[in-house]
């Protein structure tokens, strides 16, 4: 393992920080899940476009950057620390679907699709989650049934992050409803604004609604959209780990580490009830060093996974591993920032959005469910990392 950085990567470093800092958008990002947010978000991603930024490990045919998995690691890495902010309702259409496309789309879908991703033109949401099948995704019901040209979809999508604003869906749905689980299921792009879609968003404990349900009544959509194979949907699904290779990771990590400093400061200044520092207080001084401690180690871990999945090529299943240690420790973080910051921390904001907040903390406990329980993570870590017989 070598984590050492070349000359060339360093300067490659200095000019990431330098234009992060010269664009990094100095207003927040706004409160609530409105067209405000939506428009906060693609404003920025046409800044990164335009700065020659967006799709970082895109290929260049496709519009993207084309860069090394380092390049990519210090991209991620200087991105968190500048707080550059989230990429919000991007996250899809950069991070998932763009890369479903660009591995499995037709030249036609490409040529239509990524390009709007890219500079912030169309909103991507995720339609695989529904409320009989989340961790175990294979289980999906919504159907799709070919009626000539088009697929007739309907059934119902749950937990669609941002599906109130978006303009197009990675949509899976099972058109061989005689195969086995993992078969007969279609990866295919809908448009959110064909007739029979209906979204309604799920407000949550922290206030937030960019949850949502979608309802799929006989929507008809061409079957041009589908990506890939009818019934080889799963595949397609599967088809984007290789474009991180885990790097995008360490912006949590490095996001995770600022918070913990964020806390040994307020732990330094604020006073407690004895009139002392609260870090004077044996308990949360020794929670403190144990968070530094974790997530010290965890961006080491990581760095060896990513030190790997250069060599192999694509990422390996340790990274269920990091993943859930990552989970954990986010929730143990907001946890403790609470008995630190007192009823301060039902307004208190600070690092990205949020940062350190009840509303955050309430927030957290998504981190050990979406994309994957822990008790998911636990199973392929214990199957496929530590060749452990199925239960």
């Amino acid at each position: 393992m070598d984590l050492t950085f070349s000359p060339e990567e360093r300067t490659f470093r200095e000019e990431v920080r330098t234009w992060l800092h010269e664009h990094v958008p100095s207003e927040p990002r706004p409160a609530g899940d409105g067209p405000d947010m939506r428009d906060y978000d693609t404003s920025w991603q046409r800044a990164q476009y335009d700065g020659g930024w967006a799709g970082i490990a895109w290929p260049t045919e496709y519009g993207g950057r084309g860069l090394s998995t380092i390049q990519q690691l210090i991209w991620f890495e200087e991105y968190a620390r500048a707080d550059a902010p989230w990429i919000g309702a991007c996250f899809v259409g950069i991070n998932h679907g763009g890369p479903t496309l660009i591995a499995r789309a037709t030249e036609v879908q490409k040529a239509i699709h990524l390009p709007r991703i890219l500079r912030g033109d169309s909103v991507w949401c995720q339609g695989f989650s529904e409320p009989e099948a989340g961790s175990d995704l294979a289980s999906l019901r919504c159907r799709g049934e070919i009626d000539g040209d088009q697929l007739v979809v309907t059934g119902q999508k749950i937990w669609t992050s941002f599906a109130h604003v978006a303009d197009y869906q990675e949509l899976l749905v099972r058109t061989d409803p005689d195969a086995a689980k993992h078969k007969g299921i279609t990866w295919v792009i809908c448009d959110m604004h064909l007739p029979g879609i209906e979204v309604r968003q799920i407000p949550t404990m922290d206030r937030g609604a960019e949850f949502c349900e979608v309802f799929y009544d006989e929507v008809r959509i061409p079957l041009a959209n589908v990506v890939g194979d009818v019934n080889d949907g799963w595949s397609v699904a599967m088809s984007t780990l290789s474009f991180e290779r885990g790097t995008g990771f360490m912006a949590e990590i490095i996001h995770a580490n600022r918070l913990v400093d964020l806390l040994i400061d307020e732990a330094r200044s604020r006073v407690g009830r004895n009139g002392r520092p609260l870090m004077s207080d044996d308990e949360i001084a020794r929670s403190l060093a144990t968070l530094k401690a974790e997530v010290t180690v965890l961006r080491s871990a990581a760095y060896r996974a990513i030190s790997r999945n250069i060599r192999r090529g694509a990422p390996g299943p340790e990274g269920s591993l990091l993943r859930l240690v990552h989970s954990e420790l986010t929730q143990r973080i907001q946890r403790l920032a609470v008995d630190v910051l007192g009823v301060d921390a039902l307004t208190y904001r600070d690092v990205r959005e949020g940062g350190l907040s009840t509303g955050m903390w309430m927030r957290s406990y998504a981190s050990t469910m979406g994309g994957g329980t822990s008790e998911i993570q636990r199973n392929i870590i214990g199957e496929r990392v530590l060749g452990l017989p199925r239960g």
